[in-house]
């Protein structure tokens, strides 16, 4: 069935061109990026169909879906690609990367329509779909027998390695776990659904999977080594040994081949003089949530283990340690605004994410965020809906603002930016950044 778009009306899509009325210095291509990230999307089995050779989704850390996969069925799940490119269309996108986050509920459907895969919500076709390439070492396996896309998928249309290598995290239960996280509930549906999905990867394996996907010509450019929290001890090492020894073993086979990202907690500057010495380039120790209380309430364990002064002091020590723009922690923007916890209103929020991030650009932090999709088997979002689109648009002004305040560039290792050239697909924070202003030199 053929669609052509509307103006005005109700629905998803009038609520999407009426926020981008609110903010016209957003792209409307990344307005609608940031719905499909807190809403989902779904597919149709034609619409797979018509798709033969892509990458299907890794659940490389997080499930990234608005219901358990135990509620959806068939091939519509089990087939649903990584991620999709929207562009061209009867608006005229330029090409946006978007993480697939799936909900048979969502009013966004990738639907076969005049023999092209199609973006439609209710009715109304946005753009036209592509699906994530689907690298040359997928279907290969390590030579312990295990899927290589296990070890090392690869996210944001090729250019990223994402290397889980802790699939669980010892902050653990009500009292620790932050709240809107999912890691060890979705290691548990996975392995439920009888799944390859190991709690720790032994090194060999990860460099064995790294082998073939060099051999097979894989052309990513960087790598993230990331896993859960460790409070105590894994394989009788602390956080700091645990991951450095990745790192240590990637960089002495395939030294200076990809740029090397490091997601841990914010840890004594020792320890991150360590991970500096072992190769990685990029240092993400997450604060996830701004707001003093906040951080508190939402992110029990590490306020008990490190504590949000500890935290934010350790940041701003590794910038001696990275240098300025290469120490990048994630906020997860949108939780802010979750009950019970979070600020009732949209201009309170954005106050406090503007106050953090100048803050943080301030000092020579460049902070990045994703964009926060409610995951039921998570604490907050088993009863939480999506934050408000304002809230998500409102962000992406705000971002861009801070960092041209404080004459920054865009944070380096996550490809080009600009609308057209980003690839990073979990928030539209890169889309929305001026291309001219490039990266900051990592070597600078």
């Amino acid at each position: 069935m053929a669609t052509t778009p509307i103006r005005g009306g109700s629905g998803a899509l009038a609520h999407v061109e009426s926020v981008h009325a609110l903010h016209p210095d957003v792209p409307l291509e990344a307005v609608v990026k940031e719905d499909l990230l807190r809403r989902g999307v779904w597919f149709t089995p034609e619409a797979l169909a018509a798709h033969r050779d892509y990458a299907a989704k890794s659940y490389f850390i997080f499930s990234f879906d608005r219901r358990p996969l135990a509620e959806m069925q068939g091939e519509e799940r089990d087939r649903a690609p990584e991620e999709i490119s929207l562009s061209g269309g009867p608006f005229g996108f330029k090409r946006v990367i978007v993480s697939v986050r799936l909900d048979p509920e969502s009013p966004w459907k990738v639907e076969l329509v005049d023999d092209r895969v199609t973006l439609v919500c209710e009715g109304t076709s946005v753009a036209e779909v592509g699906f994530a390439p689907r690298p040359p070492y997928y279907g290969m396996k390590t030579a312990d027998g295990t899927p290589v896309v296990e070890v090392a998928p690869t996210i944001e249309w090729g250019y990223l390695l994402y290397l889980t290598v802790f699939r669980l995290c010892q902050y653990f239960g009500r009292d620790e776990e932050c709240r809107f996280c999912d890691i060890n509930e979705n290691f548990r549906q996975q392995r439920a659904l009888g799944r390859p999905y190991y709690p720790v990867k032994p090194v060999e394996r990860v460099l064995d999977a790294l082998r073939l996907a060099v051999g097979a010509g894989a052309s990513a450019k960087a790598y993230t080594l990331t896993g859960g929290s460790i409070t105590t001890e894994l394989d009788g090492l602390d956080e700091a040994s645990f991951y450095v020894r990745y790192a240590e073993a990637i960089e002495a086979e395939f030294p200076g081949r990809w740029i090397g990202k490091m997601v841990v907690q914010a840890l004594p500057i020792e320890s991150v003089k360590r991970i500096r010495a072992a190769g990685i380039r990029i240092y993400h120790p997450n604060y996830e949530v701004w707001d003093a209380d906040k951080f508190r309430l939402i992110c029990p364990g590490k306020e008990r283990y490190v504590g949000r002064d500890t935290w934010i002091r350790r940041i701003l020590d590794s910038v001696d340690v990275f240098g300025v723009g290469k120490v990048i922690p994630n906020f997860v923007g949108g939780v802010e605004m979750s009950k019970p916890h979070g600020f009732a209103h949209v201009k309170d929020a954005l106050a406090s994410a503007e106050e953090g991030l100048d803050f943080m650009m301030a000092r020579g932090v460049i902070p990045r965020f994703t964009t926060w999709c409610p995951e039921p088997l998570s604490e907050l979002g088993a009863d939480n809906p999506p934050a408000p689109l304002e809230y998500h648009v409102g962000l992406l002004s705000v971002y861009r603002r801070t960092l041209e305040k404080h004459g920054l560039a865009a944070p380096p290792g996550y490809g080009e930016p600009g609308l057209g050239n980003a690839v990073f697909s979990v928030s539209a924070f890169m889309d929305v950044l001026d291309a001219s202003r490039g990266t900051v030199p990592l070597d600078a």
